[in-house]
């Protein structure tokens, strides 16, 4: 069979481009993200985690990865699992304290979230969101159904988040919003895929209240990615026209009304405007003060 022929390269981007036979990273690349993307792993710099007086110490950001674990902690510490008490410390990513040689001891693929669990002698490690999920649910008996079939199906969306995710994020969020110029095909071709997995979605909650029976894990995982676009990320709500997934709206609307979803989307949140912002949070006064100002300022 014949190779297929490539495109014209008149019609690449730039303009004449051809891939080399081997790539080599000889100029910054990634628009926002120049400065801290690079093709490989490790630390940069020493520089040694924190440790606060709580069993739990989390080094986030709040992305939407971060505030996975945030509402899982503030949801477990609201049914009164005081053994979930946490320290969150702000790794501020864009300066590149995840190439810190401390973070990379408890990640080493830098990125948020990570966590340390002091509980245990020698201190555990986690990191990957979706993993963080699993070991608290499974150390607190919460938020994961015991019985098979509703257990497996938590795994699922939780799996099916964690592999979908980077096509909303990492391709549509980029080439839609971040990215130093604007490329037709990339776009389409991510939009698309958003699309799917929002109808993907509304299909599934159409007859289902939560993801996998009661709210769950599942839940917690899915939500600030998709409940995220519902509330504007990137810019692309009306592009998305999300308001047409009418069972994720509805589903989004319940979840973001718990009160522990509405305060662990507060931490770490630099997004946030400044006085919503729980830069670190380390007792639940650091997110209640900020809560009284804000119900303050909405009745003033």
């Amino acid at each position: 069979m014949a190779d297929t022929p490539l495109p014209d390269p008149a019609d690449n981007q730039p303009p004449g481009y051809v891939p080399p036979k081997i790539w080599t990273w000889d100029k910054a690349s990634g628009g926002q993200f120049a400065n801290i993307n690079r093709p490989v792993s490790g630390a940069t710099h020493e520089k040694e985690l924190p440790v606060g007086r709580h069993p739990l110490q989390l080094y986030s950001l709040g992305t939407p990865n971060g505030v996975k674990v945030t509402i899982m902690l503030e949801e477990l510490l609201a049914a009164g699992h005081q053994g979930a008490e946490y320290d969150a410390w702000l790794i501020r990513i864009g300066e590149g304290d995840q190439f810190g040689s401390g973070f990379v001891s408890v990640n080493p693929n830098s990125k948020i979230p990570a966590m340390m669990d002091h509980s245990l002698d020698p201190p555990l490690r986690l990191f990957e969101s979706g993993s963080i999920l699993v070991y608290l649910a499974e150390k607190f008996g919460a938020f994961l159904p015991t019985d098979a079939r509703r257990r497996a199906e938590t795994f699922n969306w939780l799996m099916w988040q964690m592999g979908s995710a980077p096509f909303v994020g990492g391709g549509f969020g980029h080439f839609y919003h971040y990215a130093p110029f604007r490329i037709e095909y990339a776009i389409d071709r991510y939009a698309m895929e958003t699309k799917r997995q929002l109808h993907v979605l509304d299909t599934h909650l159409a007859e289902h209240e939560y993801l996998a029976g009661d709210y769950s894990i599942a839940d917690m995982a899915v939500f600030p990615w998709y409940g995220g676009l519902l509330r504007g990320a990137y810019n692309a709500a009306e592009f998305l026209s999300v308001e047409d997934y009418r069972n994720v709206v509805r589903w989004a609307a319940a979840i973001e009304a718990r009160e522990p979803v509405q305060r662990g989307r507060l931490v770490n949140a630099m997004a946030l405007p400044e006085e919503q912002r729980v830069p670190e949070r380390h007792e639940a006064a650091d997110i209640d003060r900020v809560r009284e100002a804000m119900k303050a300022a909405a009745e003033a």
